[in-house]
């Protein structure tokens, strides 16, 4: 089995979905969820606060700079992540989907090179 990540991209700019429709994709990602962990390609997911949240840490001349916020300003950002197991890349593809329909954003779907877990 491979690993992958499903990254959920979220847009800076628009609107946030209300209450009523941030239940309904609260609901739907409750049910993906429980279908990866029925189908055993859970791993675990999470969502993220945003960027104005994020601290970033830079090496440099021998020292490390620590700056608040993102690395980058952006149209969009990181703004949930599931990692999945999956056969192949057309399995995780199909997952990305799902995700797609339940979050209502894009997912990014990229396979990992190599896992340290344990």
């Amino acid at each position: 089995m491979q690993y992958y990540l499903l990254s959920v991209i979220t847009p800076t700019e628009g609107t946030p979905p209300g209450p009523e429709a941030m239940a309904e994709i609260v609901r739907n990602l409750d049910t993906f969820h429980a279908e990866l962990r029925e189908a055993g390609a859970w791993v675990f997911a999470g969502g993220l606060h945003g960027p104005e949240t994020a601290t970033v840490l830079r090496p440099g001349d021998g020292d490390l700079l620590i700056t608040d916020g993102p690395y980058s300003e952006g149209k969009e950002y990181l703004g949930g992540i599931c990692l999945i197991k999956a056969p192949d890349l057309d399995a995780a593809l199909e997952w990305g989907k799902r995700a797609t329909w339940a979050t209502t954003l894009p997912i990014e779907v990229r396979p990992f090179m190599h896992l340290a877990v344990g």
